[in-house]
Parts: structure tokens; sequence; C-alpha cells
């Protein structure tokens, strides 16, 4: 396999986690009464670009379907988060009723719909029907597609051309970085802004959050290996910022290659910090595999000392990450019963692959458990405050990632 960016011939292995589902294909109960596809889920690491990659197995229409079960608005935290950065960003770049806001990957108009409240024009891309009726629902007119360079082009004759377009965790879910970048150098006007956010590499290697990664993550990115792909396809990181999301995310500014902004410092600033810790030399990555596999080995431990001893432990939280934990780990319901979340839209189904069934957060009152492990250890804090009452019968909140901790 060659690199997804620069083609050269991947020869290092950074994760191997063996065999999985993809982790947001949710099971219903006849689905149980079938085979279960699984994919090799590994990553190398490019010595050339640095950009870390899933091995080529799942196609991006396997793994967003139309029924792809995550919705953005589940997270009151990131519903805050995107509140506060369409007011900003309105103000910064001067946003009114002349402009055009594009946001590629707009799930269920979580985002857009504080610019449709503002009156600001906007136009999402999104491929999943579920998501993309929820959001048309709120007013957010919605392109059912997958974005590239054909889909920006398009839209540029059209004359829908952004004066903002952003992108809030996609740009590491797609196949093909090359042609969406492209596809956003097409669709931005001239002197317009791009915003992206995607989890940090730095971070990831930083906290040993090998569970963040699966099949719908294609590339595991750093600031310079974002700067190295926009300055090879016509664009330019200027500014960037970084987020507490998702356990340690960036905001990239960008815009087109030509326009006169200058970089700012913090720009060459965290450049210099991702090569100060090694980030463009393959000793980090060699040492991360050894770190995954304690925190897994130390979960597993754990779940099989509680059931010896007849406490019961069970899970919040069917997120993604979960199931890339849970079914590394060969996590079962001999050991996890379930697992409660408050979608709606995925209770009554099960985990992919550990085939734990999602139950509404209402059973955690009726059962008492004595543990709690916490999957999207990111919005830890927000099922704390949630749901402290565990704690009046005495249960305990756990995350595992990045080491098996009592939250109480």
């Amino acid at each position: 396999m060659n690199c997804r960016h620069c083609h050269f011939l991947l020869e290092h292995v950074f994760l191997d986690l063996g065999f999985a589902p993809p982790s947001n294909a949710y099971l219903t109960s006849d689905d149980l009464q079938r085979p279960e596809i699984t994919y090799p889920l590994k990553l190398y690491v490019c010595d050339q670009c640095w950009l870390v990659q899933t091995e080529d197995y799942a196609r991006a229409d396997e793994l967003f379907r139309a029924d792809y079960a995550y919705f953005s608005s589940t997270s009151t935290t990131w519903l805050e988060h995107a509140a506060r950065y369409a007011k900003e960003i309105a103000g910064r770049l001067g946003l009114g009723r002349e402009s055009l806001v594009i946001e590629v990957a707009s799930n269920d108009g979580y985002l857009l719909k504080n610019f449709v409240a503002a009156d600001i024009p906007c136009l999402g891309i999104e491929p999943t029907a579920c998501t993309a009726i929820a959001a048309e629902a709120l007013g957010v007119p919605v392109i059912r597609e997958f974005f590239g360079e054909a889909l920006g082009r398009r839209l540029t004759a059209e004359g829908r051309q952004a004066d903002l377009i952003a992108g809030n965790n996609v740009y590491a879910h797609v196949p093909d970085i090359n042609d969406f970048t492209l596809g956003l150098k097409a669709a931005l006007k001239s002197g317009g802004t791009i915003t992206l956010e995607f989890p940090h590499l730095m971070r990831l290697l930083e906290h040993a959050q090998f569970d963040t990664v699966y099949h719908e993550h294609f590339s595991y990115l750093s600031l310079y290996t974002v700067s190295r792909i926009f300055s090879e396809n016509g664009l330019r990181v200027f500014d960037v910022e970084e987020l507490s999301t998702h356990g340690g995310s960036l905001r990239v500014f960008g815009c087109h290659a030509d326009d006169p902004r200058e970089v700012t410092g913090s720009v060459s600033r965290l450049l210099a910090e991702e090569e100060r810790r090694g980030m463009r030399e393959l000793a980090i990555y060699k040492q991360f595999q050894n770190r995954a596999d304690r925190i897994k080995d130390d979960l597993v431990e754990f779940l099989i000392e509680q059931k010896r001893a007849g406490r019961r432990v069970v899970a919040y939280g069917a997120a993604a990450k979960g199931n890339t934990l849970l079914n590394y780990g060969g996590v079962r319901s001999d050991l996890l019963p379930y697992v409660c979340d408050a979608a709606v839209s995925k209770q009554g189904k099960y985990m992919p692959g550990s085939h734990l069934p999602i139950i509404p957060p209402a059973a955690l009152k009726e059962q008492r458990p004595d543990y709690v492990l916490i999957l999207p250890w990111n919005i830890a804090d927000e099922v704390v405050r949630q749901h402290g009452y565990v704690r009046d019968w005495g249960g305990t909140f756990l995350v595992a990632v990045p080491a098996l901790t009592d939250l109480n």
C-alpha cells in the first residue's frame, strides 16, 4: 500500500488491532442472526509526510451508510462548542446576509442551525440520509453527497463559492484526502476562509488514545502533515488553535495559497512543538503498540476481577471509540452486560462486534451498578454531571484511557 497523500510505499506499522467491524455499524436484533463482516484494523505511518493512516480495506460507502447512527446533537457539550464557534467566526470574518457558509459533513445540523438563526446563508454537505433529514428539519439546506473536487467545482459553476467552509471531524474521515482538499480549494471564494477541526495526532500519542482508531478514521493528523497537504493542493494554513474537544483537537484556518494574510506565530510554535516531541521520527510510533496493549490488558483484568467478586460493571456511551476498545479486548456481555446511551437512534440496537445491548440511561437507576465505565472519555465530565446520582448508592465512574481511572 502507498501513502494516501504522497504515494510513497508504506513500510512501518503504527498499530495493529486485529479484526473489527466498522465502529458505527450498530446492529438490530435481526442482524444478530446473520454473519458480521469484519475488516483488519491496522495503521501505518508514512516516513515521508508523516501521515498516519489505516490500511485499505473498507470503502467509505460501506462505513457511512444511510442509517449511520452518529448524531452530533446528542452531546450538549458539543452543541455548546458549535454555538461558540459560529458566533466567534461570524464576528471574526464579518459574515452576514451576503455571505455563504458551507459545512462539509454537516450531520444533523448541529452547527449550521446557528447560522440559520443568525440569518447567514448556509449549505450543508452530508451523505448520510438520516442525519441530513434531521438537518433539513432545522431549516438547513443539504446536498446529500460525498464531498470532493468534482462537487467543489460544481458548486463554483453554480455560483455557490463559500466565504467560509467549515469541516468538523471530517478531514480524518475521507479516504482520498487530496481530492477532498482540492474540493475545498475549488469551493472557496477568493479571500475566503477554511476551518477544519480534527483530533491532534500529538495528543493521541501523548495520551495513548488508541481507541480513537477505527475504520471510519482513514487519517490521523498532525499540523505538519495538514500544512503539507494544504500546500501541495494550492492552499495554506495561516492560523491554528488547540482545542480540548475529543481529547485534544486542532482547528486550522486555511486560505488560498496567494491570500495576503500572514501566518500567525501559533503555527510556527506548534510545528516546533511537534518536532520537539519526535513526531518526524519513527521511534515514537514504534512504541505505541505496547502502550495500547497495556491499557487493554488492564481493563480486561479489572472486568474479570469484578465478575469474580460479584460486583456489577456496566458501560455508558455507545461511542465508536468504545467499540474499538471492547472489540480489541474481546469484551462480551459476560463482563459488561449492556451499554447505556442517550441517543434514541442507538437504543434498542447492539454494539458491533461485542453485541452488547444498548439501552436508555434510566437503567442505571433501576439496576444500581457498582461501576459505570464511561467509554467516550472525552465527555466524561458531562456524563458524571448528568448521572452523578450513581454515587448515591456507592457507585463509581471509571474511564479506561489513558489508564484505568476512578473518577470519584
